[in-house]
């Protein structure tokens, strides 16, 4: 008998299958085929290895499925390998179905969702990226002068933001897709990796500042996991903390749910208390989104106006680009 070609009968009854079943588990697999269960995970690893399958959920819950790649037509792509590195380092993407596709993979099945050339695209995404980073200066964006615009008086002294939460066409950087995510699947695995990307960035602020207080803007959103509170676990900072806690109201009223600028200010300035009573020369606030700047301008004024710093600097991970935005979804 030939092997391989059984082998390959095997692998073409599984796909049929599950192309007719739309999802499947490894058990429906063993009883239609009639073979051992080692025999179907050795065929159903093969076959997610090479892009036919795709499978979601945890053990002892896991469906298969057919493979978003195995119905792209693909077709030889050259890229240079400039621009490679350049997808490799900064693009991510997770699917509406949770899978996460990174890098010049990713960026591949992302034009092949989008109907786009790779090749073209590629050159057209580096050209963004350019645009956007031509704002960064020491790796990090400088936010003051949106402040400035945006408030009759500015309580923070500088303001930078580590990324753009999105960029034209090319939606969430891998960062706002992070950060989106990390939060939104309150997943610790995630908040780890979003540290460690931006943990030298805020040490480096922290020396050139001479930061000797920071501060985390508190939640708004009841979660069981709170990114912020992992952020502060997981960066371990040597530096005094300055106590910032916000009050339980009747109704509990989120930042994100406010369209209006005077909104989102009267809820940061009536829920967010500086509770310290220590005293710093320079303090570092940092929040996870910035879209009208409103709680960390706030906190800012406030800090002044009871005497705890005389400098406050902003952080925040992502920002938007526009003047005011609302980034909702964070």
């Amino acid at each position: 008998m030939n092997y391989e070609l059984m082998k390959k009968t095997t692998a073409e009854k599984i796909v049929e299958y599950i192309q007719a079943k739309k999802q499947v588990t490894a058990s429906e697999l063993v009883d239609y085929l009639l073979i051992s269960e080692r025999a179907v995970f050795k065929q159903l690893a093969n076959l997610i290895a090479d892009n036919t399958l795709s499978k979601i959920g945890k053990s002892p819950k896991v469906f298969y499925m057919i493979s978003d790649e195995f119905f792209a037509k693909k077709s030889p792509f050259i890229i240079g390998d400039n621009i490679k590195k350049i997808i490799e380092e900064n693009f991510l993407f997770i699917s509406p179905s949770g899978e996460r596709k990174q890098g010049v993979d990713g960026f591949e099945y992302w034009c092949g969702r989008t109907n786009q050339s790779v090749e073209k695209t590629a050159v057209e995404y580096v050209k963004t990226l350019e645009k956007y980073n031509a704002f960064k200066k020491n790796s990090v964006i400088d936010g003051i002068e949106k402040f400035k615009a945006t408030f009759e008086k500015v309580g923070l002294d500088k303001v930078f933001y580590l990324d753009f939460y999105s960029i034209e066409r090319f939606g969430k950087t891998k960062l706002g897709q992070l950060l989106l995510y990390a939060k939104q699947s309150q997943d610790k695995k995630l908040m780890r990796e979003l540290t460690s990307d931006v943990k030298s960035r805020i040490d480096e602020l922290i020396v050139r500042y001479k930061i000797d207080g920071i501060g985390f803007i508190p939640p708004t959103v009841k979660r069981e996991v709170q990114l912020m509170k992992e952020l502060e676990k997981n960066l371990h900072e040597h530096v005094r903390r300055v106590s910032i806690v916000k009050i339980k109201t009747e109704i509990i009223v989120p930042q994100k749910t406010l369209t209006k600028l005077s909104d989102r200010i009267e809820n940061a300035r009536n829920t967010i208390i500086v509770d310290e009573r220590g005293v710093f020369d320079n303090v570092l606030l940092i929040d996870d989104a910035v879209g009208s700047g409103a709680t960390l301008n706030e906190t800012a004024l406030q800090i002044k106006q009871k005497g705890i710093a005389k400098k406050v600097i902003g952080l925040s991970i992502t920002g938007s680009f526009k003047g005011f935005d609302v980034i909702s979804e964070v």
